[in-house]
């Protein structure tokens, strides 16, 4: 009879408890990655969209990144807006090889960055990123200096999570007045934004404006089918402008250049160090740095860093000099609107991103950022240079003597198979 009675008291108090618990309201469902109402508490200033549409695009796409953190652990983080998201998720098919994760959304702002960064870039441990972002903030009548600063926060906040992880920096695109982005506000914009990174080693800001730009500073409708957003042949160019930039940081092109040198050259740079090379009165032998940092030897690539002041002249030159007749033969490639030069005994023959900084802007066969063939023929002290088989100089006079150099002054230069064959 006890038992019986402890066993009814027992089911009587369980259900008393139950009643209870179902008298209690349900918590409210959460609702992640929604906008906050009010700028209250938010970092930055300026901009902070909350059209319903827009609301619809951060959740959606926030919410679908929120399953993939372990996916996309110590990818190259794609960070923007809308020209980002249209590049598409899968950024593999642009960068094979890469691991890549797109976190652009439609729409937003430097401020909106700011808000995301922790949860959607931060949070994949990311081994670098490459940022485009701003455009809106104009259409949103934001002043350059606003914009300008959030991006100082956004860089602050990467630097804080990872001092040496590499920061690809896209100028902004130009656009059309008719997108409220006129082109005297982007082009005051990117120079905020070089001002912002001067003298920053770790992050490398592309000069994306006038790989886009049209004479008047606007976008060209053949890329920019609305004067806002790529197409394809513009999403190609962007691709083919960061390609450099990734191999240099090791994310592409990992393999030692496998060229094999014709029998009757020499070769003047081993592909592996800057033995044979020096700053006029030393010998960088056993080195693949130049004591400036400027001069790396990498894979068979002699690259010429993007100098972080935005242009700084540097001369790197050969141990020795070449007084006979010779013929020499190098490639090189270029960033968007990289300028530098190679120097024939002492003369500079002029090398650069030819159809944006000139001065050999009707070439047909340049590959703008893809590797070109340069060829000078020496006879008589009367250089003869094509690019690609362009002519670039007929005759060019030289001194009798004189070593090769290599300059660097704006942007990232790359040269590689740099041989020369001596004439009788």
């Amino acid at each position: 009879m006890k038992l019986l009675t402890r066993i009814l008291l027992v089911l009587t108090a369980g259900w008393l408890a139950f009643e209870s618990m179902a008298q209690i309201p349900p918590a409210p469902a959460a609702k992640p990655f929604v906008i906050p109402a009010t700028d209250d508490g938010l970092p930055g200033a300026g901009p902070l969209r909350r059209a319903d549409w827009f609301q619809k695009v951060w959740t959606e796409r926030r919410s679908v990144w929120a399953q993939h953190v372990q996916k996309d652990q110590r990818a190259v983080v794609f960070l923007g807006d809308s020209i980002t998201q249209g590049w598409g998720d899968d950024l593999r098919n642009s960068f094979p090889g890469m691991k890549v994760a797109n976190r652009g959304i439609s729409g937003d702002t430097t401020r909106g960055v700011l808000i995301r960064l922790e949860e959607d870039v931060l949070a994949l441990h990311p081994s670098g990123v490459v940022l485009l972002i701003g455009t809106n903030d104009l259409e949103e009548n934001a002043d350059p200096e606003i914009i300008a600063a959030n991006l100082k926060l956004i860089l602050g906040a990467l630097k804080n999570y990872d001092a040496k992880m590499p920061v690809i920096l896209c100028q902004v695109f130009p656009s059309s007045d008719t997108k409220k982005r006129p082109a005297d506000k982007i082009k005051k914009l990117n120079q905020l934004y070089a001002a912002a990174v001067k003298g920053d080693a770790q992050v490398t800001l592309i000069e994306t404006w006038p790989l886009f730009a049209d004479a008047q500073g606007d976008a060209k409708v053949a890329e920019f089918p609305d004067l806002l957003h790529p197409n394809q042949a513009g999403y190609a160019k962007w691709a083919a402008a960061l390609h450099p930039i990734f191999a240099t940081l090791d994310f592409l092109e990992t393999e030692p250049d496998d060229f094999t040198i014709e029998n009757d050259f020499m070769s003047l740079f081993n592909g592996a160090d800057l033995s044979g090379w020096g700053f006029r009165t030393n010998d960088f032998k056993g080195q693949a740095v130049s004591s400036d940092g400027r001069y790396v030897a990498k894979k068979g690539r002699l690259i010429v860093t993007t100098p972080t002041e935005g242009r700084k002249l540097a001369q790197l030159w050969t141990t020795r000099e070449f007084p006979k007749d010779f013929i020499l033969k190098l490639e090189f490639r270029a960033t968007p609107n990289a300028d530098s030069g190679v120097f024939l005994r002492q003369p500079q023959l002029q090398c650069r991103d030819y159809l944006i900084a000139g001065p050999y802007k009707q070439l047909k066969h340049y590959k703008p950022q893809d590797w070109n063939e340069m060829v000078v023929a020496v006879t008589n002290n009367i250089a003869y240079c094509t690019c690609n088989g362009e002519v670039l100089e007929a005759a060019l006079k030289l001194p009798a003597t004189g070593p090769i150099g290599l300059e660097g002054d704006r942007g990232q230069m790359e040269y590689r198979r740099i041989r020369l064959q001596e004439l009788p």
